[in-house]
């Protein structure tokens, strides 16, 4: 497996008002899988996104990505890891307004090590070759998402994390981010986990991870189809 969460525990609050943000969950996903992982607000989907991108620690349990143990790991480990192996993508776009498509890119490319993707090439790639030059208020929103995703995969992260993307967009707009995902997933193998509440999206994935009050409550392999025979 690329990514396990074994026996992982998470809380927040004390006494009457602690919350088990994570009970005991445990989880497996393979590389190059485009992985769902569907539930209700307050499931623990983003306290589980946080722990695979090293944005938070465990009280207890043990968290691997890659050749990557994450438990335990200082500020500085952490860091580096977001850095070398980890792209997000966030429901807001979290662009820079002062700067234009392809600078908002480049600012991820100039911190990223040799691997990084070509910026124009991955711009044609992302359909905004014609955009390029424009600034994030110019844009729509499925445009700014769009630009948001080139911007998480530029550094070629061996794992992308997407927290409720299409949650601001209209359907034809996360048709399209969709579309996206699945394309840059097929052309450079990128593991990709969507975390979501929306169960149309599923059907797109390799595996089905439903998470209920902390608790992983199913992890399945699924026959994914194609975005545009998505019911969304």
């Amino acid at each position: 497996m690329f990514i396990e969460v074994n026996d992982a525990v998470k809380e927040y609050g004390q006494g009457e008002n602690k919350i088990h943000a994570l009970d005991h969950a445990s989880l497996g996903i393979e590389e190059g899988e485009i992985c769902v992982i569907l539930g209700p607000s307050g499931s623990g989907k983003s306290t589980l996104l946080n722990m695979l991108g090293g944005l938070d620690s465990l009280d207890s349990g043990s968290v691997r990505v890659g050749d990557t143990e994450l438990t335990g790991l200082g500020k500085k480990e952490l860091t580096e890891y977001r850095r070398r192996d980890i792209g997000v993508v966030f429901q807001s776009y979290n662009l820079i307004a002062e700067l234009n498509v392809k600078e908002n890119i480049r600012v991820v490319k100039d911190i990223s090590g040799d691997g990084a993707l070509d910026i124009d090439e991955l711009i044609e790639e992302l359909g905004l070759k014609k955009h390029a030059a424009a600034f994030p208020a110019e844009l729509s929103g499925g445009q700014q998402q769009r630009c948001a995703i080139g911007r998480a995969l530029v550094k070629n992260p061996k794992l992308l994390l997407c927290d409720e993307l299409t949650g601001a967009l209209d359907s034809s707009s996360s048709r399209d981010v969709l579309k996206m995902l699945e394309k840059m997933n097929e052309k450079y193998h990128t593991t990709i986990v969507i975390i979501t509440h929306n169960e149309g999206i599923a059907a797109m994935s390799d595996r089905i991870i439903r998470i209920h009050d902390g608790k992983v409550r199913q992890n399945i392999t699924n026959k994914r189809i194609k975005v545009e025979e998505l019911d969304i």
